[in-house]
């Protein structure tokens, strides 16, 4: 446990066993539970929004985490709503329409050339909100 928890860049992870999750900050906690569900070496990851309310240093520190594993041949399944986290670490996207699958392909195309007039709305959405770089 102590090696998952140090891979997660979590600094002192020996004291980290000894206290409560309301006495570490939200992004250690974070990199905790990604840690822990990391060592049974699942095949399939199921990350639902795993940096929603990060801080940028700790979002980037948890999407190198997923990036590592990823190369280590886990499969992840990212569950989130932000198109840059989307354009950074994802292969394949599926957008969807109040649970049903409206588009689908690779990740590139897909942000570059959106064919449903959904996946188009989103994406000018999230360029005019965020102004992410990251996005074509």
């Amino acid at each position: 446990m102590l090696q998952a928890l140090a891979e997660a860049e979590l600094p002192d992870a020996g004291m980290l066993l000894d206290r409560y999750p309301h006495e570490i900050s939200g992004g250690m906690r974070q990199r905790a539970l990604l840690a822990m569900s990391v060592l049974a070496k699942p095949a399939l990851l199921l990350a639902d929004e795993p940096t929603t309310a990060l801080d940028p240093t700790t979002q980037r520190r948890v999407l190198a985490r997923l990036a590592s594993l990823r190369e280590r041949g886990m499969s992840i399944l990212l569950v989130t709503h932000d198109l840059g986290v989307v354009a950074e670490i994802a292969d394949r996207v599926l957008v969807l329409q109040q649970g049903v699958i409206v588009e689908q392909g690779a990740t590139a195309q897909l942000l570059r050339a959106p064919a449903s007039a959904y996946a188009r709305t989103l994406l000018d959405a999230a360029r005019q909100m965020e102004g992410l770089p990251c996005l074509p």
